[in-house]
């Protein structure tokens, strides 16, 4: 099942990590809080999945809405998949990354996020 953990870079950067599944009932677990998380005034937010092992619809519609809330308010979201493959199979296959940009490593997202 899915675990969430976040740490504030700076006044404006949080990241939040999730790892195992995001199924049904691993998002189900970290929905509220991964809500709550990309609610709370920061601008920009770079979401780990490079530990998630599996990724459903369930899983990408929690990072999309929260992606578009974030920018409905002047924030941006990336996502950082490390090397992922299943992870980034999926993402590529539903299109996500047109909506939440993706990168294999955390400084790229993070200089993604500065410019």
């Amino acid at each position: 099942m899915a675990t969430i953990s976040c740490k504030d870079i700076s006044n404006d950067l949080r990241v939040i990590t999730v790892s195992e599944r995001l199924d049904l009932q691993g998002t189900e677990k970290v929905e509220r809080s991964f809500a709550s998380l990309t609610k709370t005034g920061q601008q920009n937010i770079i979401v780990d999945l490079s530990g998630v092992t599996f990724l459903s619809s369930v899983g990408i519609r929690m990072l999309i809405a929260s992606g578009k809330a974030l920018k409905e308010v002047g924030g941006r979201m990336v996502l950082v998949v490390g090397v992922n493959a299943s992870v980034i199979k999926t993402l590529k296959i539903t299109c996500v990354g047109a909506i939440l940009p993706m990168f294999e490593k955390f400084a790229e997202a993070e200089a993604a996020l500065k410019s």
